[in-house]
C-alpha cells in the first residue's frame, strides 16, 4: 500500500514516517508540510535519518492524494476536514489521529467517509483501543452506585483538555451505561461545586514534564476501588497503531471506522 504522511516533517509525523518504512505491506509514496516551511523540496529521508530515497517533501496535500492509496494524518481539525474531502472525492484512505475534534469537524468527516474509507481515533494505541473496549463492558456491568473519573497527564506542550484519549473513555464509559456524555460530563470543578450528582462522569487533567500519555479510568464505590490504566512511554506505538489501520483498510467498503474494527473488538 502506498502511503503518504501530512506533516511529515514534525515530531509524530517523522514517526510515522519511520513506522511505513520499516512495515512489510507499506510503502513511502509522498508527504507534506505546510507552504512556506524550511523543509518543502528537501528529501524525506533526510529528514528522518534514512538517507535520501527520492521522495520530497511538498506543500500540497491535494496533489499527494493523487499518488498514494492512503493518506495518514496527525494535524488539526481544521486540516484534516479538508483531508477528508479530499479523500471522499479521490476514494482515498484516510487515517486521522487529530485529537481536539468538534462535533462539527466529526460530521463532516462521517459525510466524507461515505465516498472514503476512514478510521478514526483519539489514540491509535492498541492498549487503549482495548482499554477502551473494557472500560465499556465494566461500565455496563457496574451500576452508577460506581463513581466514574477519568484522569490523564500530558507533556506540558499540550493544547487540549481534556484530552481525546479522556473523551474517547468518557465516551466508552457513557455507551456502557447507556447514556451520553456531554449530558453526564464534569469536565472541571473549582470552588463550592457542591456534592458529585449520581451518574456524573468527572475529568481530570493534568500538564508537565514531558509525559507522552497517561489515562486513567476509576469506578469508585463505597467500599472500593476500580482501575482501568494506560500508560505511553513512547509516540512510536501511535504511529504503529495508525500504519496498521492504512493496511487494514484495503479492500473495505466504503465508511467510517475505528480502532475497534482494525482489532476486531
Amino acid at each position: 500500500m502506498k502511503i503518504g504522511i501530512v506533516g511529515c516533517a514534525g515530531r509524530m509525523g517523522q514517526m510515522l514516517v519511520r513506522e511505513v518504512l520499516q512495515t512489510p505491506g507499506a510503502q513511502l509514496a509522498g508527504g507534506t508540510e505546510r507552504p512556506g516551511t524550511d523543509v518543502i523540496g528537501r528529501d524525506i529521508g533526510e529528514i528522518v535519518g534514512f538517507g535520501k530515497l527520492g521522495i520530497a517533501v511538498s506543500a500540497s496535500a491535494s496533489e499527494m492524494f493523487h499518488h498514494v492509496d492512503a493518506v495518514i494524518d496527525f494535524t488539526v481539525p481544521p486540516a484534516s476536514v479538508e483531508h477528508a474531502k479530499i479523500a471522499a472525492e479521490l476514494g482515498k484512505v484516510l487515517i486521522i489521529g487529530t485529537t481536539g475534534m468538534s462535533d462539527v469537524h466529526s460530521r463532516q468527516v462521517e459525510e466524507c467517509a461515505q465516498k472514503s474509507r476512514i478510521v478514526t481515533a483519539p489514540n491509535f494505541s492498541l492498549g487503549v483501543a482495548v482499554a477502551m473496549a473494557v472500560v465499556e463492558q465494566v461500565a455496563a456491568i457496574l451500576d452508577d452506585a460506581y463513581d466514574i473519573e477519568v484522569v490523564e497527564m500530558h507533556h506540558r506542550h499540550k493544547i487540549d483538555a481534556p484530552s481525546g484519549t479522556a473523551l474517547g473513555l468518557g465516551r466508552a464509559a457513557a455507551k456502557g451505561r447507556g447514556v451520553v456524555l456531554d449530558e453526564v460530563a464534569c469536565k472541571s470543578r473549582d470552588g463550592q461545586v457542591g456534592a458529585r450528582h449520581r451518574g456524573e462522569i468527572g475529568f481530570a487533567t493534568l500538564r508537565g514534564g514531558d509525559v507522552v500519555g497517561d489515562h486513567t479510568v476509576l469506578f469508585a464505590a463505597d467500599g472500593e476501588r476500580f482501575e482501568i490504566t494506560h500508560k505511553a512511554s513512547s509516540r512510536q506505538i501511535f504511529a504503529k497503531g495508525a500504519v496498521r489501520a492504512a493496511l487494514w483498510c484495503k479492500g473495505k467498503k466504503h465508511g467510517l471506522y475505528t480502532m475497534k474494527d482494525v482489532l476486531g473488538l
